[in-house]
């Protein structure tokens, strides 16, 4: 009798101590899980802080709409301009980081499309553009500032340009909003003597919001 007691009490012992190591090994996980949280949370608040749109996005966001434009583009500084029409549709995308601008016109004659991105880098701390259209097959980019006090992000870049045959060839950019319903972009370029024209204006109009 005592030796089946005996047997009955290491039975429950054990059984007891192995419950107790099943608890304490639960426990030991969640306290790794929870050291691991406290590891990611400094890298989950950068990537919120980094990858969340902001005030200079709002910027971005006021040109949200339906737009009328015209065109003007010089070949030379001392060229009459071209000129043309079209519409733009301006929409902020991907959670309000994004101004997506999508246009349809007429440049030379021709049926113009065009798309453009412009989005403002938290962690460079710069605006960025880039354009495609069709009259040319290269993607042309840029990157610049906002002056609030003179409502205009400049921005420099580059484009393979198909009226010269350049790889690379340098531009700055301007977009100035005017008001609530029109703005203006405006690229400079350098001529053959080397000093620096308008080559390109657009003048927009709101029709919708």
């Amino acid at each position: 009798m005592k030796n089946k007691l005996t047997y009955c009490t290491m039975t429950a012992v054990v059984f007891v101590f192995a419950n107790l190591a099943g608890v304490c090994a639960q426990e030991d996980a969640m306290m790794e899980a929870a050291d691991s949280m406290k590891k990611m949370d400094p890298m989950a608040e950068q990537m919120v802080k980094y990858g969340s749109p902001g005030e200079p996005h709002k910027i971005l966001e006021s040109l949200a709409g339906q737009w009328t434009y015209t065109t003007k583009w010089w070949m030379s500084a001392d060229a009459a301009p071209e000129e043309s029409q079209g519409t733009s549709e301006n929409s902020m995308i991907l959670g309000g980081r994004f101004l997506k601008q999508e246009v349809q016109g007429l440049s030379m004659g021709q049926p113009f499309e065009g798309i453009g991105i412009v989005g403002y880098d938290n962690i460079k701390e710069e605006y960025s553009s880039i354009w495609i259209d069709s009259m040319m097959t290269g993607i042309m980019s840029a990157a610049g500032q906002y002056d609030a006090a003179t409502k205009t992000l400049t921005e420099t870049g580059s484009l393979s340009c198909p009226v010269t045959g350049e790889k690379h060839k340098p531009f700055r950019g301007e977009l100035k909003i005017i008001d609530d319903d029109h703005y203006a972009y405006s690229m400079y370029s350098m001529g053959p003597d080397g000093q620096e024209f308008k080559g390109f204006e657009i003048t927009y109009t709101r029709t919708g919001r």
